[in-house]
């Protein structure tokens, strides 16, 4: 009996024994994860870089005479035409100034018709011989004198009414009033460093952004065109993106390139022009022009199916055997919500999609292919 439940014993042990084994060596299914195999496709990346917005015409409105400031018609910010009188200098002197100028060409005028008299009187005397020729030679030396100092009577007359109309100084263009550091009663001069006021006319905007020159010689291969300024005929629409991350409502349109690159930076400047119809711009506001650049059979990865590891990104591919491998890519644009992949991966490799950050090095996956997956990625 003894020997009966000492069997017993042994035997179940080993049953147990064996039944755990068992469960140890068991191991788990592979994960189920979405697949896609990476194709081709044209597409298009935009590229940002900083802009300084000017008006087509900003300029500064200075005194062209001195005197004091007697009279401001304008306020800052606000929009003046074209003509209208900005500001008043005290025009007293140069009233002053006219009145002598006039009375100097008044005496000129007198001179003329002296000398013109002289001559006449001359003339018949020194035709009957009663009088020396050389009389009627001074007379006439005299008459030209007399109509020189006209002239230059007539030129102080001009010069006088000039400055006179400097007193009031009137709009250049149409636009907006900057700050006006001076105030009434100040005393102004030309060589004034400070300007009365800066005027800006923005119906239309300047968008000025610079170029690297690996970037310029990219940008110039996408259009055709022989010359620079048939490349810029064929140019697209730009986009200019605001400071509260907001686009221009109306886009630009790229209409110069500078002559040279600026030594300093390795950079040139592109100019885009952009409609401004209702004031919402202004002269030094700061954006970010926006521009697309087409790519004809670009290879392009979902942003979600690569994962940032040391300044690296990369992708999980799958071979044959449905195992993973890291593999690191290279990108170089954004399309939406899409990578464009340059080194790395080509067409026609799989890669998992979804449930990359706990995959190991080599780990076999169950692939998961749908159209509904295919139709995620042409929608991105």
């Amino acid at each position: 009996m003894k020997n009966i439940i000492l069997t017993s014993l042994v035997l179940a042990v080993v049953l147990v024994g064996c039944s755990g084994k068992t469960e140890t060596q068991a191991a788990p299914p592979p994960p189920t994860l979405p697949v896609y195999a990476i194709q081709s496709a044209n597409t298009t990346t935009d590229s940002e870089y900083p802009a300084s917005i000017q008006g087509t015409v900003d300029v500064e409105i200075r005194p062209q005479v001195s005197g004091n400031l007697e009279k401001i018609y304008v306020d800052e910010g606000a929009f003046v035409s074209k003509g209208q009188p900005l500001f008043k200098i005290n025009e007293q002197p140069f009233r002053e100034q006219l009145n002598n100028a006039l009375a100097s060409l008044h005496g000129a005028e007198a001179a003329l018709i002296n000398a013109q008299l002289e001559i006449d009187k001359l003339t018949p005397l020194v035709q009957n011989k009663v009088v020396s020729e050389y009389q009627l030679k001074t007379a006439k030396a005299s008459h030209r004198i007399a109509t020189a100092n006209l002239d230059q009577a007539k030129a102080m007359v001009a010069s006088a009414k000039i400055n006179l109309g400097y007193a009031t100084i009137t709009a250049p263009v149409s636009g907006y009033i900057g700050r006006l550091p001076k105030k009434q009663g100040s005393l102004v001069s030309a060589t004034d460093i400070e300007p009365l006021t800066k005027l800006s006319d923005v119906h239309e905007v300047y968008a000025y952004f610079s170029l690297g020159e690996s970037d310029f010689i990219n940008f110039k291969a996408q259009y055709a065109g022989n010359t620079i300024d048939d490349k810029i005929k064929k140019l697209p629409p730009v986009t200019l993106i605001l400071a509260d991350n907001n686009a221009h409502t109306q886009t630009g349109k790229i209409d110069m390139v500078d002559g040279q690159f600026d030594k300093n930076t390795g950079a040139i400047t592109l100019r885009a022009t952009f409609p401004n119809a209702n004031g919402t711009l202004r002269s030094g506001n700061t954006g970010r022009i926006r521009l697309g650049i087409q790519h004809d059979a670009a290879i392009l990865v979902p942003q979600s199916a690569t994962i940032e590891m040391q300044d690296k990104v990369f992708v999980f591919t799958v071979d044959k055997q449905n195992k993973v491998t890291k593999a690191p890519i290279t990108i170089i644009g954004k399309s939406g919500t899409n990578y464009l992949i340059k080194d790395g991966v080509k067409t026609g490799d799989q890669i998992v999609l979804s449930g990359i950050d706990k995959l190991q090095e080599g780990q076999a996956i169950q692939p998961e292919k749908s159209n509904k997956i295919a139709q995620v990625i042409n929608k991105k």
